[in-house]
């Protein structure tokens, strides 16, 4: 897809007339406390998984040093090992900086290559290289044996740097309003264990260890994803170069997609008692609200807020996320002057154009007045493009209701990492769902 240059943002102003007329790391978090004992099934499983995971070290090619950890497992007496995407992200990126090392439990050491990324599932096929001797391998679990509610797991890896070790766990489905499949896991990851097994009682592999959102709640990728790489990837040459065409090409994968099940979902009925405000249905974005009246004659106001849980991890950075807001004003003990004051205050795409420009181009923004049959909306596009991701952009589209004098409602709409096709048809979308309520 050729770039288009920077002036045709202002082919948005035309988009926003409707036809009717214009006048936003890794996933690793903080450590947890230390985890109960674990049973005798956890130390057979980990006894017999042992001599199959190892620790994945990125090093600094210069000094040597040891820049990141995480954790892998072999797959194929081959050398084939699978670990997350985010765990060797610095070597994908910078080959020229960084060098990857694998070391075994028994504290073996040897250096490895990356064969294969799903940056959209945060997986990477690594191979030993020079092959080794045979190694000890870990099988994948099949479709045909799905898990059971509160089946066992057990989640092995290189927590902390400290050394191997096993969390005992649960499996609990899989998460709500994630975008791409994950395993609800009912158990403590913690940093360096990113990329690790999760194994059932027999010792087969149901998940790869991602990332930990509090105690006792963490996730995993689903294995068939894994599995599916390996298929694909087992006798593909080592990736040496930079892997950002390899990234832009998902990423423009997934941004397609959002683009279609965002848009195919529609809006919610009924979210204002004058007009029709695009608020989206739960089903892959969580929504928040909170209500704030004003005790001493000022501006009160009710907002939701809704957001992807899902996130793509690029390196530096993530993307690949959509997000929306509304808020609902009532100035009526303020009078005209001050709400407009205050309304307008309110009105502004100072978080967008403050992001870093680092990754991203200095964004460009069009202000407009639209006509939504007799409702007349204020609205402001931003739009901005990733330095090293082609063809990829971020959106930002604003809006404030003008019909009253002394209430109105403000809405935002954030997209990431999106075509600039779709971001036009985003942003339309958006704003045709402004109208008035039918009750109106």
């Amino acid at each position: 897809m050729n770039k288009p240059s920077w002036w045709s943002v202002w082919l948005l102003a035309a988009m926003l007339c409707l036809g009717q007329g214009a006048a936003a790391q890794a996933p690793a978090v903080a450590p947890a406390a230390s985890a109960p004992p674990v049973s005798l099934s956890a130390r057979k499983v980990y006894e017999q998984a042992r001599s199959q995971l190892v620790q994945i070290r990125t090093l600094l090619k210069g000094p040597g040093t040891q820049f990141t950890v995480g954790s892998g497992f072999v797959v194929s007496d081959q050398g084939h090992i699978v670990t997350n995407y985010h765990v060797v992200s610095n070597v994908a990126l910078e080959p020229d900086r960084y060098k990857l090392v694998y070391v075994t439990a028994d504290g073996r050491e040897s250096t490895v290559q990356v064969l294969m990324l799903d940056v959209l599932h945060d997986l990477a096929l690594l191979k030993a290289a020079p092959r080794p001797e045979p190694f000890d391998v870990l099988t994948f679990r099949t479709n045909s044996q799905p898990l059971g509610q509160g089946e066992r797991m057990y989640s092995l890896g290189n927590p902390l740097d400290v050394g191997f070790a096993v969390v005992e766990g649960n499996y609990n489905g899989l998460a709500e309003r994630s975008f791409y499949p994950q395993i609800f896991f009912a158990g403590s990851l913690n940093p360096g264990m990113s990329g690790g097994p999760a194994l059932d009682q027999e010792g087969r592999v149901i998940g790869i260890n991602v990332s930990r959102q509090g105690e006792q709640v963490s996730f995993l990728v689903p294995a068939e994803f894994a599995r599916v790489l390996l298929d694909r990837g087992r006798d593909t040459q080592p990736i040496t170069a930079s892997a950002w065409p390899i990234v832009t090409d998902q990423l423009t994968t997934h941004q397609a997609l959002l683009t279609d099940r965002f848009m195919r979902q529609g809006w919610k009925a009924s979210t204002h008692p004058r007009y029709t405000v695009p608020v989206p249905p739960d089903r892959f974005m969580r929504c928040w609200g909170r209500s704030q009246n004003s005790e001493n004659g000022g501006l009160s106001h009710d907002r939701s807020d809704c957001q992807m849980d899902t996130r793509i991890f690029v390196g530096q950075f993530t993307t690949g996320s959509l997000s929306t807001s509304a808020q609902a004003y009532d100035g009526a003990q303020l009078g005209r002057l001050r709400f407009a004051k205050r309304y307008g205050d309110r009105f502004n795409v100072g978080g967008f154009q403050r992001l870093s420009s680092r990754h991203q181009t200095k964004p460009q923004c069009q202000e407009d007045y639209v006509d939504r049959d007799g409702l007349p909306l204020r609205v402001v596009v931003c739009l901005r493009a990733y330095k090293k991701l082609p063809g990829l952009y971020d959106a930002s589209v604003l809006v404030a209701t003008l019909d009253h004098p002394t209430s109105g409602v403000q809405g935002q709409f954030d997209v990431q990492g999106v075509g600039y096709a779709n971001a036009m048809k985003l942003t339309r979308h958006y704003l045709e769902a402004y109208g008035w309520a039918r009750s109106h």
